[in-house]
């Protein structure tokens, strides 16, 4: 089946579990995982799980390991930490839970960011992958950098990656 066709499926509505990392936000402050969250119903799908840890490895490894562990779970979006200060651990604490990286996720991500702001958009060390057959998006804090990450690369395709990942479903 090609790419055309396989875009020309319906959407699913995928119950997904969404993380924030935090060293300075809770839930009541957390603007980037409503938005996340919002983004994820306005296009049918279910937030069935939400969260926020603190920048701590074995906080953000532990909540993800769960949700890939929870076979209700079907898709992961995790935002904040991914930047290069001494506390920004997220990729370190996700990418050895994924079978598979998408670096392509990375590379789209940091164009497209460019385009918005300029150079600074190398500084994110966003990222996606596949783990025990559920996408996993690891996405910036901002805001405006999560927004865009969500409608431009991760609703219009998160529905034709888990079915890549699920054929015949």
């Amino acid at each position: 089946m090609g790419h055309h066709e396989h875009e020309s499926h319906p959407s699913l509505r995928l119950r997904c579990a969404v993380l924030t990392v935090s060293d300075s936000r809770g839930q009541a402050e957390d603007a980037t995982g409503r938005a996340i969250r919002g983004a994820l119903l306005g296009a049918g799908h279910e937030v069935a799980r939400y969260e926020v840890v603190r920048d701590e490895i074995p906080l953000i490894g532990g909540a993800v390991e769960s949700w890939l562990a929870d076979d209700s779970i079907q898709a992961v979006v995790v935002s904040g930490g991914t930047g290069v200060g001494p506390r920004d651990v997220t990729p370190e604490a996700v990418v050895p839970l994924l079978d598979k990286e998408l670096a392509g996720f990375g590379e789209l991500f940091r164009h497209l960011s460019f385009e918005q702001i300029g150079s600074a958009a190398f500084l994110s060390r966003a990222l996606a992958g596949t783990a025990r057959g559920k996408p996993v998006f690891v996405l910036p804090g901002s805001t405006a950098a999560a927004a865009l990450a969500m409608e431009r690369l991760i609703l219009p395709q998160m529905s034709h990656l888990w079915r890549m990942l699920h054929p015949g479903i």
